[in-house]
């Protein structure tokens, strides 16, 4: 992962309450001329989506008689923060120093002392379970997640199926005038739905996420990864001999913050990310690997299973 991921974001949140309390805070207000296209919406949050504004036009049978009036855009409370909410996963020893572990991370130190760093976030020891109670500031269960999706069943609480009333923090930003956004591993979408047919409720689409750069299930080959850019899969990779997802996603983060900052500098972003590069299968970059004792190579051709070695 490239440290300049880090130096993009502005704080690190990892509990979706938070910045609802923060929304729910602001006082509702519209600025700018009413009924007119520019128009912007601030709103309280207590509820999304939030109810429409009526019409404040006039309607006559004669368009000379009658008065234009445009919806106000929804958008966050005047100093909203861009949000990069950052998850990985099977790390083991390899945990960053920022959060105890031996691996020094300087910049994601930088980031975490700007932000928020909480101390009591709820680890269930699995992957989707886990990223089901992050996203949505819920226990596992009551998400449907109480095992893996792979291993899910038809009951109450295991059959990894997140229902909608339920939101997650995408849907919950997104609504409140965020630019949502989602790189990386998605373990939680029904292993059931898992093709380009959908249905996409159970996508990150469904879940908030404007935007969609990552694989599908728990695990990918780094050199050839099953990957998706919103709900098609994609094959950067093909005629590329030097490609690596973990590279590859921080460029597309970093370059899609950029986007989004060129275009909408007032608007906030709010970006999911969560590498599985430190999830088997274990394919570091040679040059991140050399970092280690243990690694495997890149392969000469990316249709081709990388060498084994080791040192």
């Amino acid at each position: 992962m490239k440290n300049k991921l880090f130096q993009h974001a502005l704080a690190v949140f990892t509990s979706s309450t938070a910045m609802v309390a923060m929304l729910s805070a602001s006082a509702q207000q519209i600025n700018g001329a009413p009924g007119s296209a520019s128009s912007t919406e601030v709103i309280n949050g207590n509820q999304i989506p939030a109810p429409p504004v009526p019409f404040g036009g006039v309607l006559k049978p004669s368009v000379a008689d009658s008065k234009i009036w445009w919806p106000p855009r929804i958008v966050p409370p005047k100093g909203a923060p861009n949000i990069l909410l950052i998850m990985t996963d099977d790390q083991g020893y390899g945990v960053s120093g920022t959060f105890g572990g031996v691996v020094p991370t300087p910049a994601l130190d930088r980031i975490a002392k700007a932000g928020l760093r909480y101390t009591q976030f709820h680890s269930t020891a699995l992957c989707s379970p886990t990223r089901a109670a992050l996203i949505t500031g819920r226990n596992h269960h009551s998400m449907g997640f109480g095992v893996i999706s792979e291993l899910s069943t038809g009951y109450p609480g295991y059959d990894s199926v997140m229902s909608p009333e339920k939101a997650s923090i995408g849907t919950i930003l997104r609504d409140n005038g965020y630019a949502t956004s989602w790189f990386g591993k998605n373990h939680n979408t029904p292993a059931f739905q898992l093709s380009a047919s959908g249905p996409f409720d159970q996508w990150p689409s469904g879940m908030g996420f404007e935007y969609f750069y990552g694989f599908m299930g728990g695990e990918t080959d780094q050199w050839t990864p099953y990957l998706f850019r919103d709900h098609t899969q994609i094959f950067p990779w093909i005629g590329k001999p030097g490609y690596n997802l973990t590279t590859d996603m921080a460029d597309e983060a970093i370059t899609h913050m950029r986007n989004l900052n060129a275009v909408a500098p007032d608007q906030p972003f709010f970006v999911y990310y969560v590498p599985g590069g430190s999830h088997s299968p274990h394919q570091p970059t040679p040059t991140n690997a050399d970092h280690g004792q243990t690694h495997e190579t890149q392969p000469a051709h990316p249709a081709e299973p990388p060498s084994r070695s080791t040192t």
